[in-house]
């Protein structure tokens, strides 16, 4: 899978030169001041450890590592001055790299500390999730493929990275499951809901993905895949972030939506309605139940924020 790192530890001096071209330029070219570069360095550096004390390496980097590196910082009881700053250098280095390389996502582009706790996105609502699942009306081989990533990436609630990693031979369409790879190559099964299986029937069917199969495959791995790019090569991880992008701006959710917002509305939903946090867990592929509790703030969070505005007697006296 795209970015994955499974046999050895991820080599730091990549993050170590990025790192010092990134303040390079702040103080050339913005003018940065020496203590305001000192602290980009010790935010920077210590991401870069947690990154390489977790074999991830920077292509790998998505909205889900950035949300769980800003947990982490609050695990550590860090002030949320300190998050949001840390943040701020983050997203610098990012928005660095995405500059530099045209074809690179910046997977900070939408995360805010100002909506939801912990440095969480903002969950979707249902009737948002329709409105976007039926935003694509048409039937070619576009169509069809981008519908199935919007189906999976809510109804599995898989990261983007497992899903540009699926091959045909994960997904079993009459058991109603697939099979995917989660960070540190964890393998687990997932189930698919009937909107996501007949997105997948008809991507596979006559005029679907075999119109974007190339006459010859340019890469081991990409007869295999289940996503394809125009190009017919294995779908991307930027390529398939973009797709997303796409829908949201149909739909008006261009400046809230991406595959980790999916992801954290499927878990939302779920828990919304009584679902079991070990089941979520075990779903998202989460390694530590910790992670999954973030969700559970958001979730009662807004059953307080519906019981305030529904209940006549909820409201507090002045």
């Amino acid at each position: 899978m795209s970015g994955r790192v499974t046999d050895m530890d991820v080599d730091p001096s990549p993050f170590n030169r990025v790192i010092d071209d990134l303040l390079t330029w702040l103080r050339v070219e913005r003018g940065r001041s020496p203590n305001t570069l000192a602290a980009y360095r010790t935010d920077l550096v210590a991401y870069a450890t947690w990154l390489t004390e977790r074999r991830v390496d920077l292509d790998a980097v998505d909205e889900q590592t950035i949300t769980e590196y800003l947990h982490h910082l609050h695990q550590l009881g860090r002030a949320e001055s300190t998050v949001k700053r840390a943040l701020v250098s983050i997203r610098s280095l990012h928005r660095f790299l995405s500059e530099e390389e045209s074809d690179r996502v910046d997977p900070t582009a939408i995360v805010d500390l100002s909506h939801g706790p912990r440095g969480l996105p903002r969950a979707l609502s249902e009737d948002e999730i329709v409105g976007l699942l039926e935003s694509i009306v048409g039937d070619d081989a576009l169509d069809r493929r981008d519908r199935v990533i919007l189906e999976v990436l809510y109804g599995t609630g898989l990261r983007i990275s497992e899903l540009v990693g699926l091959s045909l031979a994960d997904v079993d369409l009459d058991a109603g499951l697939i099979r995917a790879f989660g960070k540190g190559a964890r393998e687990r099964i997932v189930p698919l809901g009937t909107p996501a299986i007949r997105s997948i029937v008809a991507w596979l069917s006559p005029g679907g993905r075999d119109r974007l199969v190339p006459d010859r495959w340019a890469r081991r791995g990409d007869e295999e895949a289940l996503l394809l790019s125009v190009r017919g090569r294995r779908l991307s991880r930027q390529g398939a972030w973009l797709a997303v992008r796409k829908a949201g701006e149909r739909c008006g959710l261009a400046d809230r939506l991406s595959p980790h917002v999916l992801r954290h509305s499927c878990a939302t939903h779920m828990l919304d309605h009584g679902a079991d946090i070990r089941t979520v867990q075990e779903l998202l592929g989460h390694a530590s139940i910790s992670t999954t509790q973030v969700y559970t703030l958001v979730s009662t969070e807004r059953l307080q924020s519906e019981y305030r505005r529904a209940h006549p007697r909820a409201q507090r006296p002045n």
